[in-house]
C-alpha cells in the first residue's frame, strides 16, 4: 500500500513518520503489527489518528459501521474483549479487529483457538501465565557516543549516532579525540585503538552500533523471555498436547541459539578476567615485592661464607674481589627465589596470554620490580582488553543482529495468538458462539445482551431469510412495554451482526448471520428538531433506505424527530422505499404502530412486541425478553402509574390513584 495514499497523509507527515521510525521498513511493521502507542508518539498524531491510520492500513472496511451508533457499540464490544487480554500488546492489537476484514481467516483461528480451549485446558491455561510478559518490542531512544566514519550514508543510524564523512586530507588518526568510533571502510587503523570497531566498505550495517543491538534485546528481555519459556515447554514434549499448541510452538523456530547467545550478554568472559588481573595488577607487584624480599632474608639465615686471614687482607686490599665472593656465596639463594617470583607473575598472568619478562626486576637485592616492565605489561592488558571487548561486543552484535529480525516476528506473532487466546477466554466466560454464516437475515437462538449487570434473560429473535419460517420479513416494527427491553435487544442485534462480521463468536447459543456491506444503528433522538436539521435528518434517512446496498438498519423510536403524527407518516413512508430493497433488514422500534400501519396503507407490515404482564413482589415489571410475532404489544404506562401508586404516600399517592382510574 502506498501510504500517501491514505487521508491525511502528505509528504510532511510521511517524512515525520519516516524519520521517527528509522526508514519506511519499521513504520510497516509497526502499522501492521497494529503497535499503536508507538505511532502515537510521532509528533501531531494523536491515539485516535494512530489507530485510525493502523486500521486504514491494514485494510479495514470503515463504511460497514454506517452511523456514530454503530461505532459507539464496535467500541464497546472491543473494551468488552479487551478486558480479558493478557497484556497490553494484545489489547492495543485488538482494535485491528474491524468488520468484513479477513472475516475467514478469522473464523478459523476462533475455531482453532476455541477447540485448544476445550480439549487440552490446563495447556491453555498454561499459555496466560507465558503470555502474560508479552509486549511490543521496544527500540533503544537514547543516542550514544559511538561515531560511524564513513565514505557512505548510513540514514538508518542519524537518530542514534554522529555519522562523519572523512575527507580525502584526514585520515583515521584524526578522529581519535572520539571515545568509540566505528570506522567502516579502508584506511582503518591496523591496531584497533580501545572503543574502535573497523568494519569493511560492504560489511553488515546492522552491526555498525552493537550498544544498539545489545540494548535491544536488555529492553525487550522480558518478551524474549516468552520465546525461551515456550522453546523449554516444547522441549519438555508438550507439543503432542494439540495441534494449536504446535503452531504457537513453531514461532519460535530458528531461535535455537537465543539461549545461548543470552547467556553471552550476561558474560564477557575473558573480558572480565583481564579486567580483574589489570586492576590488580600493582598491589600484586607490591605483594610480590614484599615476599620475595622476605624470603630472601629467611633463606640468608642459613647461608655462610667462611674467608680465611688471607680473604680478609685481599678484600681490604680489592673490596671488588670480596664483593664477587659474597655475590657467589649469596647467588644460587636469590636467584632460585627471584626466578620462583617470576613464575607466580607468569601464573598471575596467564589467563592474558601474557609471560613475565626477563627485565622484571630492577634490583636483586633489596628486590624492586621494574616499574617500566610493569607499565608495559599494563598497556598490553589494555591493549588485549579492548581487542577481547571489541571481538566480544562484535561478536555479539553479529550473533543478536542475526537472531533480532526473527525474534521481532515471533514475538508479533505471538502476540497476534494471544490475541485469539484472549478473545477465545471472552468467549467462554460470555459462552459465545461462531454463528452460521447465511445470504439474507438474521435469526439467533438464547441471544444475550453483554453489557446488563445480574442475570440475563435469553432471547430469540430475527428476521430475513435467516429466520425460522414465519419470521422471514426483511422489515419489523418492535413495539412494546417502556423498560421492557425494546432498546436492549436492539443492541443485541447489533452486538451479533458486528461481532459476526468480525469473524467472532457471538453471544448466543445458536445464530444465523446474513452477510451485509453496511449497518446503520440510528439511536434515540434527543428530541424534536428544527426544521433545517429535520430537513437534513430525513435526507440522510432517505439515502439509507432507498440505496442498494446489503444493509441491517435498526432504528430507536424515528418518530422523537418531530410531532407524532407526522413522524408516523415519514416512518411510513421510509418503510415503503426500505420494502423495495431485497438485500436490505430493518428493525424499528417505535411507539407509533398503529398510526404507521394506517399511513403505511398494507397489513403485511410484521409487528413484532414485548409486553410486560403485570408487576412482581418487588413492584419490578414482569416481562418476556423474546417478542412475540404479529403482536401489537401495549405499553405500560398504566403499570408504572400502579407502581407509583404503591411506592409513594401523601397527595402524591392520590394523584396516582386519580391517573389509575383513568385508565
Amino acid at each position: 500500500m502506498v501510504l500517501t495514499n491514505l487521508p491525511g497523509i502528505g509528504e510532511r507527515l510521511m517524512k515525520r513518520l519516516d524519520d521517527h521510525f528509522g526508514g519506511r521498513r519499521e513504520l510497516l511493521k509497526t502499522l501492521e503489527s497494529g503497535d499503536i502507542s508507538r505511532i502515537a508518539e510521532v509528533e501531531g498524531i494523536s491515539i485516535k489518528r494512530a489507530l485510525s491510520l493502523a486500521r486504514e492500513y491494514n485494510g479495514a472496511e470503515a463504511t460497514f459501521l454506517a452511523t456514530p451508533e454503530a461505532e459507539k457499540l464496535h467500541g464497546q464490544l472491543i473494551s468488552s474483549m479487551q478486558t480479558f487480554a493478557s497484556n497490553a500488546a494484545s489489547s492495543s492489537r485488538m482494535q485491528m479487529l474491524m468488520p468484513l476484514h479477513q472475516i475467514d481467516e478469522r473464523r478459523e483461528r476462533c475455531k482453532q483457538m476455541m477447540s485448544f480451549a476445550t480439549e487440552a485446558p490446563e495447556a491453555f491455561a498454561h499459555l496466560r501465565t507465558l503470555f502474560r510478559n508479552l509486549s511490543y518490542t521496544r527500540r533503544p531512544t537514547q543516542r550514544y557516543e559511538r561515531v560511524i566514519v564513513s565514505q557512505q550514508e548510513h540514514p538508518e543510524w542519524n537518530q542514534y549516532v554522529r555519522i562523519l564523512t572523512p575527507s580525502s586530507q584526514e585520515s583515521w588518526k584524526d578522529y581519535t579525540v572520539f571515545k568509540t568510533v566505528t570506522w567502516v571502510g579502508k584506511h582503518g587503523p591496523e591496531d584497533v585503538p580501545p572503543g574502535w570497531l573497523v568494519l569493511p566498505e560492504a560489511g553488515r550495517s546492522d552491526v555498525m552500533v552493537p550498544e544498539y543491538t545489545l540494548d535491544w534485546f536488555t529492553n525487550n528481555r522480558k518478551a524474549l523471555k516468552v520465546i525461551l519459556d515456550l522453546m523449554q515447554w516444547k522441549n519438555e514434549g508438550k507439543n503432542a498436547i494439540h495441534s494449536t499448541l504446535n503452531i504457537i510452538f513453531d514461532e519460535t523456530k530458528g531461535l535455537d541459539q537465543l539461549t545461548t547467545v543470552f547467556a553471552m550478554m550476561s558474560d564477557s568472559g575473558d573480558v572480565e578476567t583481564m579486567e580483574e588481573i589489570r586492576d590488580g595488577l600493582w598491589n600484586m607487584a607490591k605483594r610480590l615485592e614484599e615476599d620475595l624480599n622476605q624470603r630472601i632474608s629467611s633463606g640468608m639465615e642459613t647461608a655462610s661464607l667462611d674467608l680465611t686471614g688471607s680473604d680478609m687482607l685481599e678484600a681490604l686490599a680489592d673490596a671488588a674481589t670480596f664483593q664477587r665472593k659474597l655475590t657467589s656465596a649469596t647467588e644460587d639463594v636469590i636467584t632460585d627465589i627471584l626466578e620462583q617470583g617470576r613464575n607466580v607473575l607468569s601464573q598471575y598472568l596467564e589467563p592474558c596470554g601474557l609471560q613475565a619478562p626477563f627485565d622484571l626486576y630492577a634490583s636483586n637485592w633489596p628486590v624492586k620490580l621494574n616499574r617500566g616492565v610493569l607499565d608495559k605489561i599494563n598497556d598490553e592488558l589494555e591493549r588485549r582488553i579492548n581487542d577481547c571487548r571489541n571481538d566480544h561486543l562484535l561478536r555479539l552484535a553479529t550473533k543478536l543482529a542475526d537472531l533480532k529480525p526473527l525474534c521481532e516476528t515471533a514475538i508479533q506473532r505471538l502476540i497476534e495468538h494471544d490475541m485469539w487466546y484472549s478473545i477465545t477466554a471472552w468467549a467462554m466466560h460470555h459462552n459465545a458462539q461462531l454463528p452460521e454464516l447465511v445470504h439474507h437475515g438474521i435469526w439467533f437462538e438464547e441471544g444475550r445482551h453483554l453489557f446488563i449487570d445480574g442475570e440475563v434473560q435469553p432471547v430469540n429473535y430475527g428476521l430475513g431469510l435467516a429466520a425460522p419460517k414465519g419470521d422471514r420479513q426483511p422489515i419489523a416494527l418492535l413495539t412494546g412495554a417502556n423498560s421492557g427491553g425494546k432498546t436492549t435487544l436492539l443492541e443485541l442485534v447489533a452486538h451479533v451482526t458486528i461481532l459476526a462480521h468480525m469473524g467472532l463468536p457471538v453471544p448466543a447459543q445458536h445464530a444465523f448471520i446474513g452477510r451485509v456491506e453496511a449497518l446503520h444503528v440510528l439511536a434515540k433522538s434527543s428530541g424534536t428538531q428544527s426544521a433545517g436539521a429535520l430537513e437534513t435528518t430525513l435526507v440522510d434517512l432517505a439515502q439509507v433506505v432507498s440505496n442498494t446496498q446489503p444493509k441491517l438498519i435498526l432504528a430507536d423510536e424515528l418518530e422523537a424527530i418531530t410531532e407524532p403524527g407526522a413522524g408516523a407518516r415519514i416512518i411510513a413512508g421510509m418503510l415503503r422505499a426500505a420494502q423495495q430493497q431485497a438485500n436490505s433488514s430493518m428493525v424499528l422500534v417505535t411507539h407509533l404502530a398503529p398510526a404507521i400501519l394506517e399511513a403505511y396503507g398494507s397489513d403485511d407490515l410484521r409487528i413484532d412486541g414485548i409486553e410486560a404482564k403485570g408487576l412482581d413482589e418487588h413492584l419490578e415489571l414482569i416481562v418476556d425478553r423474546t417478542p412475540k410475532r404479529n403482536c401489537l404489544a401495549r405499553s405500560t404506562p398504566e403499570l408504572i402509574v400502579r407502581r407509583l401508586v404503591e411506592r409513594s404516600s401523601g397527595d402524591a399517592k392520590d394523584v396516582f390513584s386519580d391517573i389509575l382510574s383513568l385508565f
